[in-house]
């Protein structure tokens, strides 16, 4: 796992840390070629999500959200990106490559592993497909964590 897997993983909320962990370190034993899973967005401010949100409306771009900042799941710590990292140095979002010739797309493998540990994958939804995000399955509601009330960290408090 590398550094800046660790970094996002670390700011993540501390309930799926743990387990966030485990995914990956599963994800790159499963995949025994040339890649490597790195997670490339984790916990987002509500400031950052409205930047992402401007882009391909006010600001220049292709839109990437249609979150408003307090209404993604990545800014509470239960969501996160990934790419894989071939060779250690060229990053792909390729949903098809099999880059460990088991005749299993890499990144299917990867979405098998976040399913078996009920995190749900963006590229199964109905519209606005996003095939790098995965969130936590019970975690999912912006609207039920928004309403939640915040550790002196900012982390909602999990009842």
């Amino acid at each position: 796992m590398d550094k800046y897997t660790k970094q996002r993983i670390a700011q993540l909320h501390p309930s799926v840390r743990e387990e966030v962990t485990k995914i990956i370190e599963e994800c790159d034993s499963a995949l025994t070629g040339r890649a490597k899973v790195r997670i490339t967005q984790g916990l987002r401010t509500f400031e950052e999500q409205d930047i992402l949100y401007a882009q391909g409306r006010t600001n220049p771009g292709k839109k990437v959200t249609n979150a408003k900042g307090g209404q993604s799941i990545h800014n509470y710590g239960f969501a996160v990106d990934i790419c894989l990292i071939i060779d250690g140095k060229t990053a792909s979002w390729d949903t098809a490559k099999d880059w460990d010739n088991d005749k299993i797309a890499d990144w299917y493998e990867c979405v098998k592993i976040f399913a078996k540990h009920g995190w749900e994958w963006g590229g199964n939804w109905k519209t606005f497909k996003d095939m790098p995000h995965f969130d936590k399955r019970n975690l999912n509601s912006w609207k039920k964590l928004s309403k939640l009330k915040k550790d002196k960290n900012g982390y909602v408090i999990l009842n």
